[in-house]
């Protein structure tokens, strides 16, 4: 399991190498109570930060709580502490990940809110949150998020349908309307935001007027991209024993209409951003190109020899190519 891997090297001194007896490790994920923060450190730019593991909810066609185990996090301090780790291994960003973030603390009398504050405090440059549920992306955060100069204004927001009758039976915590209140409020706080939606297909009695609800939902919102899913069936969940599945045809037909939908969304959200300056944090090179990210993460290339990456640069956004924008370098007046 995930939560032992930090105990690898314990269990191998306990194995006895002499011999070809083969030895196995394992415990029950009901036995697992505790959590450490951990980050990634391959990418010298930008590092992900675990702060949470585990969920406590039960959607219907999810294992992840069978996988991982209930919804636990450390203390903000502990947290805070890891995070400086990767900030002095020269992260200039931090993504903030786990399996249901919002729920981080919810054992204890602290909460995710509480985190982002403290963290708020780092020398760092930029500070991301990954996906976060739409029940608990309160207020509070998206108002915080709005006067900070660390976090960046981007939020990732799982809906999976556009339909209450199919929410309802995915137990999903919110309704659609619901939801659409709390993209109004980032939109309210943070014009600029960019807004990435999950969104699953195909779920078993999802019929065509159910899809086309999700459908025409997404087409109104005013969002940046989609992450489409189709349904597959997973053992040992409610979903799999539901009635009128649905063609795993019509699932990739829907799939495909949803991608396409996701591509015109972002094409839009580049074109309103042609013609501003944002702050990029270059990643890569290739080339004598260099590429990254602005703050409100859209794809930007640049021909510049004269940027290193891990740097922060304000760019000129110049020109929309679908797959990213083409910038050069503001001059400064």
């Amino acid at each position: 399991g995930t939560e032992d891997k930090f105990e690898l090297l314990n269990h191998l001194d306990q194995i006895d190498f002499s011999n070809d007896i083969k030895s196995s490790y394992s415990g029950p994920i009901t036995d697992v109570k505790t959590f450490k923060p951990s980050y990634s450190s391959d990418d010298r730019t930008r590092s992900f930060l675990k702060v949470q593991d585990g969920c406590d909810y039960n959607c219907s066609f999810c294992t992840i709580p069978l996988a991982r185990g209930k919804s636990r996090s450390d203390t903000i301090a502990n947290t805070v502490m890891v995070a400086r780790e990767a900030i002095d291994k020269g992260a200039k960003e931090i993504v903030l990940t786990g399996v249901n973030i919002g729920d981080y603390g919810k054992k204890s009398d602290e909460s995710f809110l509480g985190l982002i504050k403290r963290l708020d405090n780092l020398n760092i440059e930029r500070i991301r949150i990954s996906s976060i549920e739409p029940n608990l992306l309160t207020n509070d955060i998206i108002e915080f998020c709005s006067k900070s100069k660390k976090f960046m204004p981007h939020f990732h927001v799982p809906l999976q349908s556009g339909s209450n009758k199919i929410l309802k039976q995915m137990k999903r915590r919110y309704t659609v309307e619901q939801y659409e209140d709390t993209l109004a409020k980032i939109r309210q706080h943070i014009p600029d935001a960019s807004i990435g939606v999950d969104v699953i297909v195909g779920f078993p009695g999802e019929s065509n007027e159910d899809f086309m609800d999700t459908f025409n939902f997404i087409e109104k919102l005013d969002i940046s991209y989609l992450h489409v899913f189709t349904y597959s069936e997973r053992d040992n969940t409610d979903a799999i024993e539901h009635e009128n599945t649905v063609d795993k045809k019509i699932r990739a037909e829907r799939s495909s209409k949803l991608r396409r939908l996701s591509e015109h969304k972002l094409s839009n959200f580049y074109d309103k951003h042609i013609g501003t300056s944002r702050p990029v944090l270059f990643d890569t090179k290739k080339g004598n190109q260099i590429f990254g990210y602005t703050d409100n993460y859209i794809k930007v290339a640049a021909e510049t020899s004269s940027f290193d990456i891990n740097t922060v640069h304000k760019i000129d956004l110049l020109s929309n190519e679908r797959a990213r924008v083409f910038g050069s370098p503001t001059i400064q007046a």
